[in-house]
């Protein structure tokens, strides 16, 4: 199979550092990028050339294009892009602060909008690419208290899959990643709270006991490195996929609820259609 250079954000750990090892174990060539390039140095040890550790920090654009530029530079071209940077911010809806919710879209959005921008000059110069956006099973469906790391992943599906249809032509693909549960840091420390308000107190400790029931069988990241494999070899890679067991069945009875609403209420939406003469 030929030689194929990645290019992923959040490489420090969880997925990121999985898929990175993934690429590397394979002889693949990497660019991994973290906001601290440190984290990465036991891979350069280990994989030598074929990585090349780079500090950024998502949200600031112009360093984006710059950590681009420099990847470019060494390995000539760009074949799988991964929009992996991103974190959990927990809270009630009412209990954001300002900076706690455009910080969130920033990382989230922004980030993974500034990296497929700054790449998608050289993919469409090669005319070949393939972009993947990780969102998740909250991309899709939503929970209490953590509304704001929802608004930021259903943001990047209806970009992507937007995206999916305007970079085609080129020859580029994109897949969106949806995880489901896994044992990774996202809740633990990576994860950012809101100050509390007593008043949501006990529908916090009632989601807080929903999502350990949900959590209680995580998947283990190790065997997503085969996954990402999958889909960046297939001919032709699918726009969206769930990682892990339990996802579909989330999505499947969240879209059966939607569906029977819509048509329960559709004879007020054909009403609000109007007639003109």
């Amino acid at each position: 199979m030929t030689q194929k250079t990645w290019f992923i954000t959040g490489s420090s750990r969880g997925f990121g550092r999985e898929w990175a090892i993934a690429a590397l174990d394979r002889g693949d060539q990497v660019v991994g990028t973290a906001r601290d390039a440190a984290t990465l140095d036991d891979l350069k040890e280990q994989y030598g050339e074929l990585i090349l550790p780079l500090a950024l920090d998502v949200t600031d654009r112009d360093a984006v294009t710059k950590v681009v530029q420099q990847a470019i530079d060494r390995f000539a071209r760009l074949d799988v892009v991964i929009n992996n940077a991103g974190y959990g911010q927990f809270g009630m809806v009412e209990e954001l602060s300002e900076s706690e919710a455009r910080e969130q879209i920033e990382t989230n959005l922004f980030g993974a909008l500034w990296v497929t921008q700054a790449v998608l000059p050289q993919l469409r110069a090669q005319g070949s690419g393939h972009i993947i956006q990780v969102t998740s099973i909250g991309g899709i469906t939503a929970f209490a208290n953590i509304g704001m790391y929802h608004a930021s992943k259903w943001a990047l599906e209806g970009l992507s899959q937007a995206l999916a249809r305007e970079v085609e032509p080129f020859g580029v693909h994109v897949t969106i990643v949806e995880p489901g549960g896994y044992a990774t840091d996202w809740g633990g420390s990576s994860a950012k709270h809101a100050t509390p308000l007593p008043a949501y107190d006990e529908a916090r400790e009632q989601n807080a006991r929903l999502r350990a029931r949900r959590g209680a069988n995580p998947g283990d990241p190790f065997a997503t490195r085969e996954a990402i494999l999958t889909v960046v070899d297939a001919p032709r890679p699918p726009l969206r996929i769930f990682f892990g067991d339990g996802p579909l069945a989330l999505a499947t009875a969240d879209y059966e609820s939607r569906l029977a609403l819509w048509r329960e209420w559709e004879h007020v939406s054909i009403a609000a259609h109007g007639h003109r003469s």
